[in-house]
């Protein structure tokens, strides 16, 4: 039976102007590249080719006509041994050209937050992930509700102007 939430690729292949990721979880489901790191496997970030995933060129691809692209997280510090690594693996987000930001939970007191992470898409369809505990994916929502989409729209905004960009965010 086919999802009634359509792909992240038609998502973004829609996008006109602009597509928002706010991450607020320190941790989520183990995956074999976050495994090998831990094995202390690096990535050879001058092999391109061995690194780079069909989602970078989606990124890529999109970002080449117009569609600026903002990846926000909110982290605990000290930091979880799943977020350095996503600090790690962010070198290839932005190869791919998403501009990254991180905000230590301790900054992000006062502001209003969406209780799950999102995608906003052009500041009005929002694609929401649920999670179970450990981290894993467990449902995805649309929505194109105005009042929901402020929300998200006004923390990602807020969370972004306070947040440190990647290249100076030290782990």
């Amino acid at each position: 039976m086919r999802s009634s939430v359509p792909s992240f690729g038609e998502l973004l292949g829609k996008c006109q102007r602009s597509a928002v990721h706010l991450e607020m979880r320190d941790s989520y489901a183990p995956t074999e590249r976050f495994e090998a790191w831990q094995r202390g496997e690096r990535i050879n970030w001058a092999d391109r080719e061995s690194w780079w995933h069909p989602y970078d060129q989606l990124i890529s691809d999109t970002v080449a006509r117009g569609v600026t692209i903002r990846r926000a997280r909110i982290v605990s510090e000290p930091v979880s041994e799943y977020i350095r690594w996503e600090h790690y693996v962010t070198h290839a987000n932005v190869t791919a050209g998403e501009q990254v930001r991180w905000l230590p939970r301790r900054l992000a007191t006062g502001i209003a937050l969406p209780g799950n992470d999102f995608w906003l898409f052009d500041g009005t369809l929002l694609r929401v992930h649920h999670f179970s505990g450990d981290g894993a994916v467990v449902e995805d929502e649309i929505t194109d509700e105005p009042a929901v989409a402020e929300l998200c729209r006004s923390a990602f905004d807020t969370v972004w102007q306070l947040a440190t960009p990647h290249e100076q965010f030290e782990i």
